[in-house]
């Protein structure tokens, strides 16, 4: 019976925390906010990323799976619902289809419901995305759409769910993703080697090298070196030391929750990390309770909180589950209750031995993680360990005569001198932040490189609707290659002089020239020393 009481003490909605309903509200209204950025994004992007025609098709990635792993198995690879179809039309309709339950869940309409679309459409394309997802930023959005199903109040329009309350186990796991993206990051910082962090440099250049910055951080870069090294001290100290008020008492949650929130504004600010630091910020709210949240609400809505035992809808449903026989309802009752014991019992293990195992190499069962890697609600996080020491741009040109180049223009990335960088967050452009990442390695690991190159030979659609827009509208290029260039953000001189805000230097050819053969065949073309400077 002490087991029993238990399970229902952590996970049944009946004993949850009913000091938590304004939070839970304000978290779940965010959550479909992030959700609908995500993908009210992929609308305009998905057919160019993983279409038939795309760079990436889903088709060709989810053949090769069944392939290797046979149906069966590679449905539990890869989860997603493009095995019932990856053309042009399942792409945009799943990608509708999350549109509008996120806009569900905003407006508070059947929000379990609501949630799993969300989760499945989204787990959807990041199966089937290949390199263009498995993000940090992804993870952390399925893992808290996941434990979000257990959160949120039951019911079609439950209002702020004052029947159903938060159970307790999956608000603490929430909050427990919140603490590890902060420790797990300020772990992976100090573990990670780098010394730019030990030696406080590591934001030195961090505005500007970072994927996609903002005009906002072209002026912070410009701040003396003494205010770089004292936010790497903040940094630290926030990520390893204070987000450990978690677990005290209430008055040092709030001091918490005042701490973070504007910190995540000035990072909103000063980078486009898409919504990931928007979903942190959302799940800072669950620092907070009710009392705190009243303070601040206008009298007709504290009522709302007043004795929410005792309003009219949980009198009739109290009354009604009185009354109501037991039967098959009590069973289905308890078969939830035990689902989702399990289910967050998993997480919660699966995430504390990630954890354990950045310090040290502890002998747990390693079953249980694997199962669950394909739908990436357990994840380890470990933002910034590595610092990037220069900013790297990949450009795209097209030739007719193998002279003349005209670059294809990025609708996000830094490529105009004279463009300031934009705030585009939670908005985001996966190809144009891949290409980021592309920068940093050689093309032979990122295939997309080439396989762009090859799309804009054929004037794809998908594809040139990913960039701004098409120098060769009448018939593609005969060639296409793809150069480099290494950016600063100009000083402050400069662009009181010349109105620039990059300054940048050519570095050579970053993928072979591919041609296009009058057969339809495409080969490389080498291209002599003097030819890769502009």
């Amino acid at each position: 019976m002490k087991l029993v009481r238990a399970i229902r003490a952590l996970f049944d909605s009946d004993h949850g925390a009913s000091d938590r309903l304004g939070p839970r509200w304000i978290f779940l209204r965010a959550l479909g906010c992030i959700y609908f950025s995500a993908f009210f994004s992929l609308v305009f992007q998905i057919r160019g990323l993983i279409g038939p025609q795309g760079i990436l098709p889903a088709g060709e990635y989810l053949q090769a799976v069944a392939r290797s792993f046979g149906y069966a198995r590679g449905l539990w690879f890869a989860p997603t619902l493009f095995w019932l179809s990856s053309g042009p039309h399942m792409l945009i309709a799943v990608s509708w289809v999350g549109m509008i339950a996120s806009l569900l869940l905003v407006l508070n309409v059947w929000p379990r419901g609501s949630l799993l679309a969300c989760f499945l459409c989204f787990l959807s394309f990041v199966t089937a995305a290949q390199d263009f997802s498995g993000y940090q930023s992804d993870g952390m959005l399925l893992e808290a759409g996941f434990i979000a199903l257990f959160f949120a109040p039951a019911g079609f329009r439950p209002g702020l769910g004052a029947a159903s309350p938060p159970s307790r186990a999956s608000l603490f796991l929430l909050q427990w993703e919140w603490f590890r993206i902060y420790f797990e990051s300020g772990v992976a910082k100090i573990a990670g080697g780098d010394p730019e962090w030990r030696q406080y440099t590591a934001m030195d250049e961090y505005y500007q090298n970072g994927p996609l910055p903002t005009w906002i951080g072209w002026y912070v870069q410009h701040l003396p070196h003494w205010f770089h090294a004292a936010t790497v001290f903040a940094t630290l100290a926030l990520e390893l030391g204070l987000v450990w008020m978690l677990f005290l008492p209430r008055r040092w949650r709030i001091v918490c929750f005042l701490i973070v929130t504007p910190w995540e504004v000035g990072v909103i600010l000063t980078a486009n990390y898409t919504f990931l630091n928007y979903l942190v910020l959302a799940l800072g709210f669950l620092l907070l309770e009710d009392r705190i949240l009243l303070r601040f609400l206008p009298q007709k809505w504290k009522k709302l909180f007043e004795a929410p035992g005792s309003s009219t809808d949980a009198q009739e449903l109290e009354q009604s589950g009185s009354q109501a026989p037991r039967g098959f309802s009590r069973h289905f009752d308890t078969l939830k209750l035990y689902l989702a014991g399990i289910f967050l019992t998993w997480i919660f293990y699966a995430t504390t031995a990630e954890l354990l195992w950045m310090f040290s190499t502890v002998p747990l069962p390693t079953t249980p993680i694997e199962t669950l890697e394909p739908f990436r609600i357990a994840n380890r996080y470990g933002l910034f360990g590595i610092m990037t020491r220069g900013r790297y741009e990949i450009e795209f040109q097209g030739s007719d005569d193998g002279k003349t180049w005209v670059a294809y223009p990025f609708r996000y990335k830094p490529q105009d001198i004279n463009k300031p960088p934009g705030i585009y967050a939670p908005y985001q452009p996966r190809f144009d932040w891949n290409l980021w990442f592309a920068s940093l390695g050689s093309w032979r690991d990122y295939s997309i490189v080439p396989k762009t190159e090859v799309r804009l030979l054929s004037n794809d659609r998908d594809v040139l609707d990913l960039f701004a827009n098409n120098p060769f509208p009448k018939k593609p290029p005969h060639q296409v290659r793809a150069v480099i260039w290494q950016y600063w953000f100009t000083t402050m001189p400069e662009k009181r002089a010349q109105g620039l805000w990059w300054r940048r230097q050519f570095l050579g050819l970053y993928a072979p020239a591919i041609e296009r053969e009058p057969d339809g065949t495409y080969r490389g073309v080498e291209w002599p020393a003097a030819d890769q400077r502009e």
